[in-house]
């Protein structure tokens, strides 16, 4: 997945209501649109993978929580980003026919690392998505054929990482019975 940026700066008000007459999905990064280009097919079995083992187990427990994907989370001021999952708490969707972005921290955040994404899911995200309070991140890594689980403890992540045939260990989830292979093989 390449990305694009746009020259114009962008508000966040402004982001909320762009529309350039397509289904582009964009970031913002200080002020800039990047373009998110449409998954691959492992991208996308992957995500759905999860999100199914994500509901079964909201399901199971029943408690009030969505899986979502493609909404934003905003980070700053004039920036937001498109996790490809969102785990979020129903209270937190206050209005519904607004952009679909959340200006709270999400339970749980995922993305699926592609050679073009790996800066900014390793390094960028976690330390937004950790000042903005997402208390667990998980970073898929196709390429280096592991799970990163960042957990966040008092204000910074903690990350484990886990390959192969380990069972991923996760607060949010504690009981999901998922592990990397698996995960992997979408």
């Amino acid at each position: 997945m390449t990305q694009t940026t746009t020259k114009t700066k962008f508000t966040f008000q402004d982001y909320l209501h762009y529309d350039d007459g397509t289904d582009n999905r964009y970031e913002l990064e200080d002020g800039e649109l990047i373009l998110m280009n449409p998954p691959t097919f492992d991208h996308a079995l992957i995500i759905r993978l999860l999100a199914n083992n994500f509901e079964a187990e909201i399901n199971r427990l029943n408690l009030p929580w969505l899986t979502l994907q493609s909404i934003g989370v905003r980070t700053s001021i004039n920036r937001s980003r498109i996790p490809d999952i969102s785990v979020i708490n129903r209270d937190q969707i206050i209005q519904r026919d607004v952009s679909a972005i959340l200006e709270s921290a999400s339970l749980l955040a995922v993305e699926i690392v592609s050679p073009e994404s790996r800066t900014r899911d390793y390094r960028f995200k976690r330390s937004e998505y950790s000042v903005v309070g997402i208390p667990e991140y998980w970073i898929v890594d196709p390429i280096e054929q592991k799970v990163t689980v960042l957990t966040l403890v008092e204000g910074l992540y903690e990350q484990v990482e886990f390959r192969g045939n380990e069972r991923i260990s996760s607060q949010t989830f504690p009981e999901l019975a998922l592990t990397v292979e698996q995960v992997l093989q979408g």
